[in-house]
């Protein structure tokens, strides 16, 4: 009789572990159209080949892509909470701020949404990184200069993780590049799923 009983608890320790470490590693992606797959279908993005190597890897990761192209940090903090309540992730990866940029958005609010978005998500229990997001230098080497560094200040403030910016090594190489010249092409997909491979390692395993 107690061979049977440890034999149904260690059964059960082992249906329970996968679980649980997968329920520990559940990353909501807050994204612009650089996450959305842009021009791409939904199957060929960085987001959706990182899954793939996850999951062929068999690692407790779990990928939710909350991304809009064209999203701001205004717009995600109005969805934030319906998402946190929604999925319940341990991670939440911040890769927003270009279009605040590219609209010339103050630079005042661009730090306090981050700030917001942050805030709520470790309300949540949720662990955050920031991504460092780089704008074309057309607009002036004093707000663009700002607007780097606030990525930076803000992680700071919040002891969040500062994650570098994905597109910045292959944004000058038109190979990798749709018409636009701002959104990376399916080529470039494979490269960006390797960069955040290794990003999102490093986060979650720090």
């Amino acid at each position: 009789m107690m061979n049977s009983i440890l034999r149904f608890i260690f059964v059960l320790l082992l249906v329970i572990k996968p679980l649980s470490a997968a329920a520990d590693n559940t990353i909501l992606i807050l994204g612009d159209s650089l996450s959305a797959a842009y021009g791409l279908k939904q199957e060929q993005g960085w987001v959706k080949l990182l899954q793939d190597k996850y999951d062929s890897e068999q690692a407790p990761v779990q990928l939710i892509n909350a991304s809009i192209s064209g999203e701001t940090t205004g717009g995600a903090l109005r969805r934030l909470d319906s998402l946190l309540n929604e999925f319940q992730p341990s991670h939440v990866l911040i890769e927003l701020g270009g279009n605040d940029g590219l609209r010339g958005f103050p630079i005042k609010r661009l730090k306090e949404n981050l700030a917001s978005l942050v805030s709520k998500s470790k309300q949540a229990d949720a662990k955050v990184a920031i991504m460092e997001i780089h704008i074309p230098p057309n607009y002036g080497p004093r707000y663009t200069g700002q607007f780097t560094a606030s990525f930076a200040t803000i992680a700071d403030e919040t002891n969040s993780h500062l994650m570098p910016f994905f597109v910045l090594d292959i944004a000058s190489d038109k190979s990798l590049m749709q018409n636009d010249n701002i959104h990376p092409n399916k080529t470039a997909q494979p490269i960006l799923r390797d960069a955040m491979y290794k990003s999102i390692n490093d986060w979650i395993n720090n």
